[in-house]
């Protein structure tokens, strides 16, 4: 999946007083690793969400500890779009992001044995309890086939944490150096909202 090649910061996501913190990909890991992180309801053991990509940006205080969240969902049809938006769709429930102890202390990356927790400024010993934290911001970033795409474009209004892009705009092979893709993912961000934002 080429989404395994995208950076750890979502591409064309700079940093902002909105979101200061560590982004850290989430999803799709590494398969030497029996854990990934994942998505799920407070109180439930049984359904959790795995995006098909799932980037986490966490705070930077340990006192006030959250993740804003930035997923990507492949859909192959319009029932899978509809399945798949539901999950996202706002609620009254809290979300929570459950990251596993193994995904914590494994490197960042195959080239950088730096464990994850380090990078994670809110975390100031080694865990040994798996990291769940509230979703304080979600965005999600739809891929449809391009008759889906088209269509879907012409006739529907997107939610505000919504985003839609060609499939193959992820499947590229430098899809994540795309300028259009770029654009995209710097507007999924919690700063997109506002004019401007305070120095």
């Amino acid at each position: 999946m080429q989404l395994k090649k995208w950076p750890q910061r979502p591409p064309g996501v700079v940093a902002s007083p909105k979101q200061p913190g560590t982004w850290l990909r989430g999803r799709p890991g590494d398969p030497s690793i029996a854990a990934h992180p994942f998505l799920k309801l407070p109180g439930s053991n049984r359904l959790r969400t795995l995006p098909d990509g799932l980037w986490l940006h966490f705070s930077t205080s340990s006192t006030d500890p959250y993740v804003d969240i930035l997923c990507i969902e492949a859909c192959s049809s319009f029932q899978n779009l509809l399945d798949k938006r539901s999950r996202f769709a706002p609620s009254t429930s809290s979300l929570l992001a459950f990251c596993p102890v193994p995904w914590l202390l494994a490197p960042l990356q195959p080239h950088d044995p730096t464990p994850r927790w380090q990078l994670i400024r809110m975390l100031k010993t080694e865990p040994t309890l798996p990291l769940i934290l509230p979703v304080r911001d979600v965005r999600v970033v739809f891929g449809l086939k391009s008759r889906h795409y088209d269509g879907f474009a012409r006739s529907q209004v997107a939610q505000p944490h919504e985003f839609f892009c060609p499939m193959e705009a992820l499947t590229a092979e430098h899809g994540h150096e795309d300028p259009d893709m770029r654009a995209l993912m710097s507007r999924a961000t919690a700063a997109s909202n506002f004019m401007r934002l305070p120095g």
